[in-house]
């Protein structure tokens, strides 16, 4: 063994190999520094074509959406290519037979493989579609919460409890989508029988014009009294509707809460014990 070793040293050209290393090592060094200037350039016209003014990709959630995935796809693209050039150039491998093979391979795969192509699939239809971008609230089967990312392969929901959420895009048969539209605020006021429901309404009704003038900004259609929606047990049902912009509702909400609570408080009206004063409810209106 070290007889043939030494034999096979001694027959190496090893000034043609060592120059041989360098154009090599020169080669990958170019083409590394190619890639990295074609994929800095194909990152800044993703970035210029997604921000530019008066474009359909100019709305910050639709960027935040499908800039990151561009991105990757571009990476992954300019990696495989340039990997391919170098084992073309330094093993002198035939390109048509490897992509021919991975062509092949990859159709093997894909029988193996059927619920990936779905997610994939699924994930196209969301990002194409415009179901839901990043950065919106959507409720998907029984998951709810903040979009974080939208992949080709699974959808990211960041809930109020801090969970996080992934689902794969093949499982999103359906999704509620709290972020288009304007959005209701409602609000639910037991009073007692024995009270003046007259006197009751006139004081919840300088609260929604107290509070349409400080949230109008947020606001789409002030707060209102809707009047009496149900007459219950031991109380009658009073009802505030508002409509907002996505997102803001549960802050109105609060917001109402306390500050008729307090007025009723101050003009000595009782609200109902028996059970919740608050109902709480926010939906999408097209």
């Amino acid at each position: 063994m070290y007889y043939w070793l030494t034999t096979f040293l001694s027959k190496l050209n090893w000034l043609e190999l060592g120059g041989n290393l360098g154009e090599s090592l020169l080669y990958i060094l170019g083409i590394l520094i190619i890639a990295r200037l074609f994929y800095s350039l194909i990152v800044f016209l993703l970035r210029r074509a997604f921000t530019r003014k008066g474009r359909f990709f100019a709305k910050s959630r639709k960027f935040d959406t499908l800039f990151p995935l561009l991105r990757s796809i571009a990476f992954y693209v300019i990696t495989f290519t340039v990997l391919l050039n170098i084992l073309k150039h330094i093993l002198n491998f035939d390109t048509g037979t490897l992509l021919a093979s991975a062509g092949v391979l990859g159709v093997a795969l894909g029988f193996g493989s059927q619920s990936l192509v779905k997610d994939v699939i699924g994930g196209f239809f969301i990002l194409f579609e415009d179901q839901f971008s990043v950065g919106e609230y959507v409720k998907v089967g029984q998951f709810s919460g903040i979009v974080e990312e939208v992949g080709l392969r699974a959808t990211r929901l960041r809930d109020w409890g801090g969970e996080l959420h992934i689902i794969p895009n093949g499982y999103i048969n359906a999704a509620t989508n709290y972020n288009r539209g304007k959005m209701r605020a409602l609000v639910d006021v037991q009073i007692p029988y024995d009270e003046d429901i007259d006197r009751t309404i006139e004081v919840i009704h300088a609260v929604c014009e107290d509070t349409g003038l400080e949230y109008a900004e947020k606001i789409i259609e002030a707060p209102a009294v809707q009047g009496i929606i149900q007459f219950g047990e031991q109380n009658v049902i009073l009802r505030v509707i508002a409509f907002t912009k996505p997102n803001e509702q549960w802050q109105l909400e609060r917001e109402l809460r306390r500050r008729i609570y307090k007025a009723l408080l101050q003009e000595r009206i009782r609200i109902s014990q028996t059970s919740d004063n608050i109902v709480v409810d926010a939906k999408t209106i097209s």
